[in-house]
């Protein structure tokens, strides 16, 4: 079965680091403009998922949702969740880690893109 998202072992690594920290997390990607167009890391509750949000799939044992308008975009391609250095969404909570998720894709191949069908 094809995943529409995944995550580096890094990526894994700093959710299993702040879930010790934090509690159960989840992630959120809204496609607006400056924070909201990165993959944002918020403690389970911390923030409402809604009618216009889509679980794309789940990282690390964590949820991920996007937007519905955003993922129109993002459909054909399968998201992989990373790490970088540098600051974080105001609101993410890897911030005070010194590193940011950030979101690579890949375009899925014909036969991946029938199989999500």
């Amino acid at each position: 079965m094809v995943e529409k998202v995944t995550a580096t072992q890094k990526a894994i690594q700093l959710i299993q680091h702040l879930k010790k920290i934090h509690g159960d997390l989840m992630f959120h990607q809204s496609g607006g403009c400056c924070d909201g167009s990165s993959p944002m890391c918020f403690a389970k509750d911390d923030f409402l998922i809604g009618d216009a949000d889509v679980l794309l799939g789940t990282i690390g044992e964590t949820p991920f949702y996007m937007s519905k308008a955003q993922y129109q975009y993002w459909k054909h391609t399968q998201l992989i969740i990373d790490v970088v250095p540098g600051r974080g969404g105001m609101f993410s909570l890897e911030g005070p880690e010194g590193v940011r998720f950030l979101t690579r894709s890949r375009v899925f191949t014909v036969e991946e893109r029938n199989s999500l069908k």
